[in-house]
């Protein structure tokens, strides 16, 4: 006699559990389909130098880009760089899309709900710019004033939480049209990491920028997908491998212009 349907799709149930707990038998990994296809795909900035920008080549470089290269190689792997922004570079994570983000990417509570991070590689700190002419002690000293900021950036979150609610965000998608909005007039202050501002002065020396304000020191990790613990591990063999044999220093000193320092795990 033929069992009730229901019964019959019951069974089924428990037998496809039975085979995905058998030994042997798991969900495919990030790491596993890594070797699999002998290729990682990673997500770098291509609008924010020294660490990620386009050369004159057309190909993607600095040190962001090299770190990301470090790790395919020590894994044994060939790269796919994948170009992102500060506001797309996490759901390119969560989506799928990337296997590692390697792009500026700074830690902090929000952002370790929905991703995992590594130990840091890269030293990073964040800042308000303006010229020398305009007088800015304090936080308060932003009370009615413009500023240029990445949408998204660890900088736009930073200064929200800081500044005087008269403070106007002028917000922009990447990094090189918030540059060149600052550039341009466009703004009074500029909200940015210390690395790119050091480019626009030597770029723009009639801008007479200078640093006014510290937001935060924030190190840069390599972000993972949650559930990722294998990938996750990996990377963070490398990246200590990689400290231990100066090769992060190296790095640093050719794209910052300074070594690592005290890097945070």
């Amino acid at each position: 006699m033929t069992p009730p349907l229901s019964r019959r799709l019951v069974l089924a149930a428990a037998g496809l559990c039975m085979v995905l707990l058998s030994p042997g038998v798991h969900a495919q990994t990030a790491l596993d389909a890594i070797a699999k296809s002998k290729t990682i795909r990673i997500a770098i900035p291509t609008d924010y130098p020294p660490y990620g920008f386009v050369s004159t080549d057309m190909k993607p470089q600095g040190l962001d880009v090299a770190v990301a290269e470090l790790i395919a190689a020590k894994l044994g792997v060939k790269v796919e760089l994948l170009p992102v922004t500060s506001a797309n570079r996490i759901p390119y994570l969560q989506t799928k899309k990337a296997d590692l983000v390697i792009s500026t990417l700074g830690k902090n509570p929000d952002r370790e709900k929905v991703i995992n991070f590594s130990a840091a590689y890269a030293p990073f700190y964040q800042a308000v710019f303006a010229a020398k002419s305009l007088p800015i002690k304090s936080f308060a000293d932003l009370a009615g004033k413009t500023v240029a900021v990445t949408r998204g950036a660890m900088e736009d979150q930073e200064l929200a939480k800081v500044a005087p609610p008269t403070l106007e965000y002028r917000r922009f998608e990447d990094n090189n049209a918030t540059l060149a909005a600052y550039a341009a007039g466009q703004t009074q202050l500029i909200a940015t990491s210390a690395a790119v501002a050091g480019n626009l002065m030597v770029r723009n020396p009639g801008l007479q920028l200078e640093y006014k304000l510290l937001l935060k020191d924030s190190p840069c990790f390599v972000g993972v997908a949650k559930g990722e613990d294998a990938l996750l591990a990996k990377v963070n063999e490398i990246i200590a491998a990689a400290k231990a044999s100066g090769e992060l220093e190296a790095l640093s000193k050719k794209w910052l212009g300074r070594g690592t320092g005290e890097l945070p795990l």
